[in-house]
């Protein structure tokens, strides 16, 4: 019989020092990205609760007339951060969930079906992704003008339409991957087409459809330059444009600690996300290259 201690050696994992020598450098770059990272954050976070004079003499963590909470009051209000955050959250929710009920079918369609035109259509959304945004706002914003599209709206629709070649291709390998038992044993209990992709293979790829959620959702918070060129009111304005008007501001408010709290809002969510779903993210990445 073997015992337990030889039992746990025998299973115990050696240390190939050897290998571990030879990755010391990416080692050494990661975890100086992490530190720099690190320490821009925590300046950031530090001058959001200091003043102005104390964030150019740089004093910022010796908190000399104390800590400052009202910066974050007066970003959210006076600076008009709630409006913005309420229209990033807007466009983010409504288009990631408009992409993920338009792209999921298409893509459970595309690797489970074989048809006419197959080929043509995934070759297309890859062609689709391969093209610059840059490229196609002024055309989108003549004919926006012509048919007369305007208000969040057409903002929505955009960041949707901009989406769907992404999580389309992103969710193909995802569904190719699962066993056909499933929609043969659907099928034999009477379920139609529809209904076993709404009930049983969409749950399936759960991990995958969180995953390019957060991707989507990052992208609709981050986008900075189609919200510049079509937000054309304040009302209309998110996070990333609201952001540079704020900087804007600056040159009459002189108010920089309400500037850093603005950045900490902004930054929060996305923050937030990769915090309590980064195991959701890396099972989505990962999981398209397991073979059901």
């Amino acid at each position: 019989m073997i015992s337990k201690k030889n039992k746990k050696a025998k299973y115990k994992a050696k240390i190939n020092w050897k290998k571990e020598l030879s990755l010391l450098p990416g080692y050494v770059i990661v975890l100086a990205w992490i530190f720099f990272t690190a320490v821009f954050l925590i300046w950031i976070l530090g001058a959001s609760l200091s003043t102005s004079r104390e964030i150019f003499s740089g004093e910022v963590f010796k908190f000399a007339t104390g800590f400052h909470p009202e910066n974050y009051v007066n970003a959210w209000e006076s600076q008009n951060v709630a409006k913005f955050f309420g229209n990033s959250l807007l466009y983010s929710v409504v288009s990631c969930v408009a992409v993920v009920i338009i792209s999921a079918p298409a893509a459970y369609a595309l690797s489970r079906y074989s048809f006419l035109g197959n080929k043509e259509i995934k070759s297309g959304l890859i062609i689709a992704m391969s093209i610059p945004s840059i490229m196609i706002i002024m055309p989108i914003f003549a004919l926006a003008t012509e048919w007369q599209i305007k208000g969040r709206i057409l903002l929505i629709l955009l960041y949707i339409f901009l989406n769907v070649p992404f999580t389309t291709t992103y969710l193909l390998n995802f569904f190719a991957t699962l066993s056909k038992t499933y929609e043969e044993a659907a099928a034999i209990d009477g379920c139609s087409p529809g209904k076993t992709f709404w009930v049983i293979m969409l749950p399936l790829v759960q991990p995958a459809i969180i995953t390019v959620t957060i991707f989507n959702f990052l992208s609709v918070w981050n986008e900075f330059f189609i919200a510049l060129i079509f937000a054309n009111t304040s009302d209309m304005t998110p996070v990333g444009v609201g952001l540079l008007q704020i900087v804007n501001s600056m040159k009459y408010t002189g108010n920089y600690g309400a500037l850093f709290a603005a950045v900490v809002i902004v930054f929060l969510p996305t923050f937030l996300l990769y915090i309590f779903l980064s195991e959701k993210i890396i099972a989505g990445v990962t999981g398209g290259g397991i073979k059901g």
